[in-house]
């Protein structure tokens, strides 16, 4: 049975694309879970549209996350943590803490989008990746301080 897929299927294809399928495949997992469409010309122009409105959506969200990339690449964000003798934190800076000083600057940022290797434990200066896009990321400044003792 031929079909249209309408997202991209894992070891199948991408969306858009007419693949031959089993059809108790077709029928019981790929049309039920509205992944793909029988191949009639009717639907082939409409799966045609939707395509079109996905990659002139696509655009507009790679432009916007450029801009964005820009703008953060320009940001320093500072910190102050309690530290020991070695510069070593008694906590640690994490993904949650980063988005939060983010937020403050004026950047609403998904903190699943913010990349950390491990939580920064460490004084000084340490970049942070940020994935806007699937092909956009920045990098964002973060600078920890040590926060001094009140005597």
């Amino acid at each position: 049975m031929e079909v249209i897929l309408r997202e991209d299927v894992e070891k199948l294809g991408g969306r858009g694309q007419v693949v031959k399928v089993a059809g108790g495949y077709a029928r019981n997992f790929l049309l039920p879970k509205r992944l793909a469409v029988p191949a009639t010309e009717s639907n082939k122009k409409i799966v045609e549209q939707e395509r079109q409105a996905a990659l002139r959506r696509e655009a507009k969200e790679k432009s916007s996350a450029d801009e964005l990339a820009k703008l953060l690449s320009a940001v320093t964000l500072t910190t102050t943590q309690k530290a020991g003798e070695a510069d070593v934190l008694f906590g640690s800076v994490t993904v949650k803490d980063i988005s939060d000083m983010l937020e403050k600057q004026g950047f609403k940022i998904d903190r699943k989008k913010i990349h950390l290797d491990a939580p920064i434990k460490t004084l000084g200066e340490h970049k942070v990746a940020v994935k806007l896009h699937r092909d956009v990321s920045a990098e964002v400044t973060v600078v920890v301080n040590k926060e001094e003792e009140a005597q």
